[in-house]
């Protein structure tokens, strides 16, 4: 069947639905906690994920190239997730990440502001003016995150195919809607497409990874685009040395079959000291 995908609010009831849905048509759920023990299991500090999981950049250049590169090992997993399928992705911008996926349900749960105060403050024992400001801070970081790295408005039902508010329907409604509508024959799941997409995009994520990693990239400029495991790399290096080292990481990750070099090397000179 198809992969799933949860986009939520915080308050919305999101994580027990996911959960029970998961469970009754027998997905692996893919979420904060499964991507936790992932990313850790790979070498990412707890603090390491928690700064890059759906999270703006900080705009600091330094913090935030590392930071990208932690969200790009973040969305390896789970993308190789996806590739074994019968998955539900809970956040972390699934519904984006795999766009290109024609065989994505791609559901989204809603709930009123206030609402979604109450139950937080509920859920959490939290003073409710507490509540406020996280489940506040929660939306404006979400919708960041979806616009900086996708560049698309989070609330835009068009990105989604349902759209579920738990206000006026219940737990159980959610679910059944969920099981009923990943079996549409409109999604229907073209298994040999979905794996040349998602191996694709695994390439592509191993070499922006380390193209980010890279200590003797400064800077980093270069797009990268990959097709039936051919790497595609445009944009500009500083240098021929640095032109060789990114050309050698492309070369260098697991199944890559042949790398096109369209970068430019623009040599910046530097400004000299104002007295």
């Amino acid at each position: 069947m198809a992969i799933i995908t949860i986009s939520r609010e915080m308050g919305s009831g999101g994580i027990p639905i996911a959960h029970r849905a998961a469970e009754k048509l027998g997905y692996t759920l893919i979420d904060g906690e499964a991507i936790m023990k992932a990313a850790v299991s790979r070498g990412l500090t707890p603090e390491a994920v928690e700064k890059a999981d759906e999270k703006p950049p900080a705009f600091v250049e330094s913090e935030d190239q590392e930071i990208e590169a932690d969200l790009h090992r973040i969305e390896l997993i789970i993308l190789e997730a996806a590739l074994k399928g019968n998955v539900i992705i809970y956040g972390r911008g699934g519904q984006d990440l795999l766009r290109d996926v024609a065989s994505v349900f791609r559901v989204r749960i809603i709930a009123p502001f206030e609402l979604r105060v109450e139950r937080w403050a509920e859920r959490e024992w939290l003073d409710p003016d507490l509540a406020r400001k996280l489940v506040r801070r929660s939306d404006q970081q979400r919708a960041g995150f979806i616009k900086y790295f996708f560049d698309r408005d989070w609330v835009d039902p068009l990105g989604y195919d349902l759209v579920i508010n738990t206000e006026r329907l219940s737990e159980d409604t959610a679910i059944k809607l969920i099981c009923e509508g990943v079996r549409d024959t409109n999604l229907k799941d073209r298994q040999a497409e979905k794996k040349k997409i998602l191996n694709d995009l695994i390439l592509r994520k191993r070499v922006e990874i380390g193209l980010l990693a890279a200590h003797g990239i400064e800077e980093l400029n270069v797009d990268v685009a990959v097709s039936d495991g051919v790497i595609t790399l445009s944009g500009t290096a500083h240098s021929d040395k640095e032109r060789r080292e990114i050309l050698g990481i492309a070369g260098g990750c697991p199944g890559t079959k042949d790398v096109v070099d369209r970068l430019r090397v623009v040599q910046y000179r530097s400004l000299p000291d104002e007295h």
